[in-house]
């Protein structure tokens, strides 16, 4: 019977269980992205693929439409080690690494040309912020160009000061741009807009066109300005310590995957947000165009000045320099059209 004993345990240990040498990964995913949105369609995709890439090794466990909170609420819980990723817009990525903010500038970018630009040439320093801040960025998946919605026309910036506005509570991208446009807006969660709207406590929002209607937030709103606020980045990330949890093969299935499919995102969510604003029109929402050129350039003083205003704070003064000097650059070298 000792020999039968001793026999088992040699053969465990050379030849363990099969669920030994599978240990299954599961990554607690959250996002305010609402389920049947091509955001969480195309985060079914990635969980399906590395899935399958991994032999079920590896999976997404995705939480959508709030259910875990807005953004602050599901950092938070990343800390606490309830979940451990999350889709993310620029309002969560300041608690992470507020340079990269800088993309979410107000008025800083013109078309799509110049924003992959900005990713391309400072992609790496950029990720590097979003590690020391504690999370490995999976890859970006902007929200889109942001217009702001009104129930008055609006048309120059002094329009916008008859306006009841709102601002997403504790965003200082936001809290700048509406300064350097002597506006002072009323701070509210994301989760609160909707209401009030509805109880007029608001009549104003910013937005990507698609988030509008996902959000239903265009059901309430007569007017879009077609002068883009900013263009809202934002990324999927993952708790560098669970990250660092995975085995190296499982990692590069991981980030692989997350380039892949954060690129297709960006694509389909520029392709949704352009036919998002025919859906708009179809609706009834009237689309404003700006009088003239000279209201657009105001709109770019104000962009400088309000970027001004966070040089320093949320983000260095030298990479402001340098990423509007890129641009400049880019501008004299290809004649970029106003998105």
């Amino acid at each position: 019977m000792k020999l039968y004993a001793l026999l088992f345990v040699i053969i465990i240990i050379l030849c363990p269980p099969s669920s030994l040498l599978s240990q299954q990964y599961i990554i607690k995913f959250a996002t305010v992205a609402p389920n049947g949105s091509t955001w969480m369609n195309v985060m079914k995709e990635f969980d399906q693929t590395i899935r399958k890439e991994s032999g079920g090794r590896l999976g997404f466990k995705i939480y959508g439409g709030m259910v875990q909170g807005d953004e602050k609420d599901v950092l938070r819980k990343i800390k606490l080690g309830q979940l451990h990723s999350a889709g993310i817009t620029g309002v969560g990525m300041t608690n992470i690494a507020s340079k990269v903010r800088i993309l979410d500038s107000p008025f800083l970018f013109r078309n799509y040309d110049e924003v992959d630009l900005i990713y391309k040439t400072f992609g790496d320093e950029f990720n590097k912020a979003i590690e020391d801040g504690g999370f490995v960025n999976l890859g970006w998946a902007e929200v889109g160009f942001v217009y702001v919605f009104t129930n008055t026309q609006v048309k120059t910036p002094d329009d916008l000061k008859k306006v009841k506005m709102w601002m997403w509570e504790g965003d200082p991208i936001a809290e700048a741009a509406f300064t350097a446009m002597n506006i002072k807006p009323i701070p509210l969660t994301i989760n609160d807009v909707l209401t009030s709207l509805q109880t007029g406590l608001i009549d104003g929002v910013y937005s990507p066109p698609l988030a509008s209607i996902a959000l239903q937030w265009f059901s309430r709103v007569k007017y879009m300005l077609k002068t883009s606020l900013a263009n809202s980045m934002g990324a999927v990330i993952i708790s560098k310590k669970k990250y660092d949890e995975l085995p190296s093969d499982l990692q590069e299935i991981l980030k692989r995957n997350g380039k892949k499919y954060m690129e297709k995102l960006t694509t389909l969510s520029r392709q949704d947000n352009e036919k998002s604003i025919e859906t708009l029109k179809k609706n009834g929402v009237t689309i404003v165009e700006p009088p003239s050129d000279k209201v657009n350039a105001s709109y770019e003083e104000i962009g400088k000045k309000a970027r001004r205003l966070l040089a320093g704070k949320l983000f260095p003064e030298d990479l402001l320099n340098r990423i509007e000097k890129t641009l400049d650059d880019y501008r004299a070298s290809h004649r970029a059209g106003s998105k």
